[in-house]
């Protein structure tokens, strides 16, 4: 059984876990690919539709729902909460997935992969609620490593801070952790695989 934390240990595990949210973790990666691979023009029409059909509705969703207390918390840490959430995410990815197929006609990896993780994650979802957050973080690991290993390797760092902010929250037991850890590396050994494969 996990002793009641210090303040300051609490403290600081909402920093982290409230820093390294799913959504943060997404964008920081999306605006680091971009600025490594495009000029500052290139960066704006690749980042903005993802910015535009994914990030700020999936954003938004989370607010509105949280301000008219559907959601307890941004968190989206409640079972059955997450269900409606699962769903309004795949929709957004799927929006975006068809944009740039009919826009560019190419199929971008990263986002099928991804909607591809909370596909599971929302199956597992009905047996276990699996952290999203260190779930999503471990895929983030993966994708960083395509940039850098020393970039994966230190966000897989971060991750195990997350996952560790988690059990301190009792936002998750360490079964749910340890599930979403599963899933996510398992999806992120077969996205960088078939990254390798198509280089």
């Amino acid at each position: 059984m996990l002793k009641t934390p210090s303040s300051f240990v609490l403290k600081i595990s909402k920093y982290i876990s409230d820093f390294f949210n799913p959504m943060n973790s997404l964008l920081i990666y999306f605006l680091l690919y971009s600025i490594q691979n495009f000029s500052l023009k290139e960066t704006l029409s690749h980042f903005l539709p993802i910015l535009i059909i994914t990030i700020i509705p999936i954003s938004s969703w989370i607010y509105y729902n949280v301000k008219t207390k559907k959601y307890t918390d941004a968190d989206v840490s409640d079972r059955k909460q997450r269900k409606g959430l699962y769903f309004f995410i795949s929709g957004a990815i799927i929006s975006y997935l068809n944009f740039v197929y009919l826009r560019y006609e190419r199929i971008d990896f990263v986002l099928l992969f991804l909607l591809i993780l909370l596909v599971i994650m929302q199956i597992s979802n009905y047996f276990i609620k699996s952290s999203m957050h260190t779930a999503l973080n471990i895929f983030v690991a993966a994708l960083m490593f395509t940039l850098n290993p020393i970039y994966g390797l230190i966000w897989l760092g971060f991750t195990i801070a997350v996952a560790y902010s988690r059990i301190v929250l009792r936002r998750h037991s360490l079964a749910e952790v340890l599930s979403g850890a599963v899933i996510a590396s398992i999806i992120s050994f077969i996205y960088l695989y078939t990254h390798i494969q198509n280089q």
